[in-house]
């Protein structure tokens, strides 16, 4: 299985003649199990066919900000889709632009909506490539994080022999390969995700559960994943999916269910974080048939569900446990009550008070509690970025 296996990229291509190259890029990529978006800066077109590259790609190749029924091209969607963005060919022009932040068409105001790593590789005469401002451009680029692809040595568009011309695809392929394979730094390890709610029935149609939607687990598992990992996710009535080679889901609906899926391969994982909102409690009867509607009202007994992370934390050998907590009042207190209880290393904390935070919202605002009781709030981010915060957490405890 490739590193590359569900790795989002986007190529952006400029307008130089080893544009004629890029199809082949593109095919080693989708090839390796990445999904590929291309975008064209206007003077590309006339070296590469679009269609060409949407064929290779399977996906739309977008070259302007609106499509031809005026429907706007959304440069910040896919700026933020794009795990890494490849400008291949760069020429000399647009590195220019990239560098002092200009931004008059599609394929730069995406550059500038970035928050990906940024790999260039630079495609230009040789007089050009060795002049000065260019030297300048390079290091600027260099400066702010992106990852240079150097060019190489041969014969190039002018006639002239030197150094100048894009790297061959190949190796440039193989520059973002060696880049997520340094990254795997949970490669070997294996991650229990739990995700989503729990439904305990009341009876075949009615059940109790609550408004998660599961967001937040599989943004963790699929995290996880992406840093190497072999992730199991555990998850409760969810829409929500996950294609990626290194993620496994089991479904579960209620509790007892979820509990149980745990357990059978909590002895071989060797980190949980528990996302799920299991339900407390569940009806202590439920009936076998639909319970007809008679008086004007009505009584459920409820028992307790087994407490799913405080039976993890009992049997903890060599796991790291990360908990979460749901709070709406002594939020802090009542977390720390949890971490000794469920002999947890780690819990992340949110309450419904702060706006942004809880079920159903793409965002969360988070303080993560070590088992020392140290905190680290954060601020509100996506959930995506929150996912990768937890991680980064569980690399961090590997790395000592």
């Amino acid at each position: 299985m490739s590193v590359l296996s569900g790795k989002k990229i986007v190529l952006g291509v400029t307008g130089g003649i080893a544009a004629y190259k890029t199809p082949i890029l593109v095919r080693e990529f989708v090839k390796a199990g990445a999904e590929v978006k291309v975008v064209l800066s206007s003077a590309a077109a006339s070296f590469v066919s679009p269609l060409a590259l949407s064929t290779l790609s399977k996906k739309e190749v977008i070259i302007d900000f609106y499509t031809s029924d005026q429907k706007w091209n959304n440069h910040v969607e896919w700026a933020l889709w794009a795990d890494v963005i490849v400008m291949a060919p760069l020429t000399a022009n647009s590195m220019a632009k990239m560098v002092h932040g200009l931004c008059d068409e599609f394929i730069h105001a995406l550059y500038l909506s970035a928050k990906c790593p940024v790999f260039f590789a630079p495609a230009m005469d040789l007089d050009m490539y060795v002049h000065p401002s260019t030297k300048r451009n390079i290091e600027w680029l260099k400066s702010y994080g992106h990852i240079e692809i150097e060019a190489e040595k041969g014969e190039l568009a002018s006639g002239l022999i030197g150094k100048g011309r894009m790297a061959e695809p190949e190796t440039i392929f193989q520059a973002v390969v060696d880049f997520f394979t340094a990254k795997q730094q949970l490669k070997g390890k294996h991650v229990l995700v739990t995700a989503g709610p729990t439904y305990e029935p009341l009876d075949p149609v009615r059940f109790i559960g609550n408004h998660s939607t599961g967001k937040m687990g599989y943004d963790i598992a699929l995290e996880a994943a992406k840093m190497g990992a072999q992730v199991t996710l555990v998850s409760g009535p969810s829409h929500l999916n996950i294609e990626h080679p290194l993620v496994s889901i089991i479904r579960v609906q209620s509790a007892q269910q979820m509990y149980d899926a745990c357990h059978q391969v909590y002895a071989q994982v060797d980190a949980v974080v528990a996302a799920a909102a299991v339900a407390d409690y569940r009806p202590k009867n439920v009936a076998s048939q639909k319970i007809k509607k008679n008086d004007d009202t009505f009584i459920i007994e409820l028992e307790k569900n087994p407490d799913i992370l405080a039976s993890l934390g009992a049997q903890k050998k060599h796991q790291f446990l990360v908990g979460f907590a749901l709070e709406t009042q002594n939020e802090i207190e009542h977390a720390k009550q949890k971490i000794t209880k469920k002999n947890l290393d780690m819990i992340v904390l949110n309450s419904l008070n702060d706006e942004g935070a809880g079920f159903g919202n793409p965002t969360n605002k988070v303080t993560f509690i070590f088992k020392d009781f140290s905190q680290k709030p954060l601020p509100l981010k996506a959930k995506e970025e929150v996912a990768k915060d937890i991680v980064a957490q569980i690399i961090m405890h590997y790395e000592k």
